[in-house]
């Protein structure tokens, strides 16, 4: 995406979203492991159900923006697993 400035009738300064042309298609991020967790994205690509069903009808910037929300949730997700582990006791060792 990138901003298009126009100039109106009136001399005031409008901004648009334009969207940018893709050379290949945006290839849907499903696994094939379509189940759905706790909150509602899919386990395999971090979609939510209406973002699954409604990808073949999105324009290339949605299917961007989808993709930049599922990197996001899987990160999310990542850092809360990990923040999970670090507070399970540890077995002392022994040696």
């Amino acid at each position: 995406m990138f901003n298009v400035f126009t100039v109106s009738d009136s001399g005031n300064v409008e901004v648009s979203v334009a969207e940018q042309l893709e050379f290949f298609p945006i290839q849907s991020p499903c696994r094939g492991i379509c189940q759905v967790d706790e909150r509602g994205y899919c386990r395999g690509c971090m979609r939510t159900r209406d973002e699954r069903f409604n990808w073949q009808n999105f324009s290339d910037t949605q299917k961007q923006e989808v993709l930049r929300l599922c990197r996001q949730r899987l990160l999310r997700k990542i850092r809360a697993n990990k923040a999970g582990e670090a507070e399970e006791p540890q077995q002392p060792s022994l040696f």
